[in-house]
């Protein structure tokens, strides 16, 4: 194990140069970030909606926080396999993710979804530039990962949006 940055780096045969590597691992661990920060601020939606619509809504947001929970392992275990260090505690990635604080004074059905629809279209934005950095490196199995990410990640998205269209 050597150390580069505080950040331990692992002997791998995986044959994509390191630097490239270590680039992909360094991308891959504030998707983690994002990815743990979003399932937990929409479990926060989940937990603190109110209002007329209160089930459905509740409903919905738990369904989609399944969407991203079991993305999190995939993302922490690709990390590994590029010989990286999967930093997933929850204090490295609230640190680390990009995805704008929970606004604690939202409780009502419309503020709730415009919230959530922030943050996942935030997520699903930056996860599309990790997919075209992982395609210019030549990474496929990344890039393939993180396109999987994406479809379920815009599908939720469309079920958000689409109680605010129409």
């Amino acid at each position: 194990m050597t150390t580069t940055a505080t950040r331990p780096t692992f002997p791998t045969k995986n044959d994509l140069d390191p630097t490239i590597r270590a680039d992909l691992v360094q991308i891959l661990n504030r998707q983690l970030a994002a990815n743990a920060d979003l399932y937990a601020q929409t479990k926060q939606a989940h937990w603190n909606v109110k209002g007329m619509d209160f089930m459905q809504l509740h409903l919905l947001f738990d369904q989609i926080a399944e969407v991203v929970e079991p993305q999190t392992d995939e993302i922490a275990e690709r990390i590994a396999a590029l010989g990286g260090y999967a930093e997933g505690t929850i204090r490295m990635t609230a640190d680390a993710s990009p995805l704008p604080e929970w606004p604690r004074d939202v409780v009502d059905g419309r503020g709730t979804l415009e919230a959530l629809i922030e943050r996942w279209a935030a997520y699903a934005a930056m996860t599309r530039k990790a997919i075209e950095t992982a395609s210019e490196q030549g990474d496929a199995a990344t890039e393939g990962l993180l396109t999987d990410i994406v479809t379920e990640v815009d599908k939720a998205l469309y079920f958000l949006e689409a109680h605010l269209q129409g």
